[in-house]
């Protein structure tokens, strides 16, 4: 689903980049905090906060549409806990070590580095409004039933609103956010989450 949504995000990207009228492109470089939860479930709880770095590449830009890339270091710090002990199914090994393991609250630490593609629509002068999928490699530091240590990938969608004031730019952007491995390792569950960010940048 998630995939699907962000190649038809680098489709929209890519017919604008030809349609849009090429300007000289620009650097800027800006920081957000975001926060947020599991969608509602009954099997676990997750809750997380976030802080990004965020270098926007401007690529392409007209009176109309302006297209940007978007490189995201982030580090999120979250903590679950696995409330359904079924998750955990009998035929598992040591399964009663794992449901005692897993349900017990967690902290975890997730370091990404995220690449995405925004496609803006200026609405006046200093605002504008924009879509924004992304895609990256994570490392997280905690086994959960859901999802095995080490390597995954961090999935995003979003949509925002921006307005500039002076030479700063400030942004508020709901998102989607879906975590998982690709089937790399055993555990690819993953974790889905509903965030906020706000933050703000200045040109380079």
């Amino acid at each position: 689903m998630f995939k699907k949504i962000i190649f038809c995000l680098f489709f929209v990207l890519n017919y604008s980049v030809f349609m849009a009228q090429n300007k000289k492109p620009s650097l800027d470089i800006g920081f957000n905090y975001g926060f947020g939860n599991e969608f509602k479930n009954a099997d676990y709880t997750y809750t997380n906060h976030y802080y990004k770095l965020q270098l926007y590449y401007t690529i392409n830009e007209s009176n109309h549409l302006k297209c940007q890339i978007l490189i995201q270091p982030e580090i999120n710090f979250a903590t679950h806990q696995l409330l359904n002990l079924y998750f955990v199914q009998p035929s598992d090994p040591d399964y009663l070590e794992k449901r005692a393991k897993y349900t017990a609250l967690k902290d975890i630490n997730e370091y990404v580095l995220n690449i995405g593609f925004i496609v803006r629509k200026p609405i006046f002068k200093t605002a504008s409004v924009y879509v924004l999928g992304s895609v990256g490699p994570l490392i997280t530091d905690t086994e959960t039933e859901r999802l095995s240590k080490g390597f995954a990938f961090s999935d995003v969608i979003a949509l925002g609103f921006s307005i500039k004031i002076n030479k700063i730019t400030f942004d508020l952007r709901p998102n989607i956010r879906h975590v998982s491995n690709a089937g790399f390792q055993k555990s690819n569950a993953g974790f889905n989450t509903k965030n906020i960010e706000i933050g703000f940048w200045v040109p380079l």
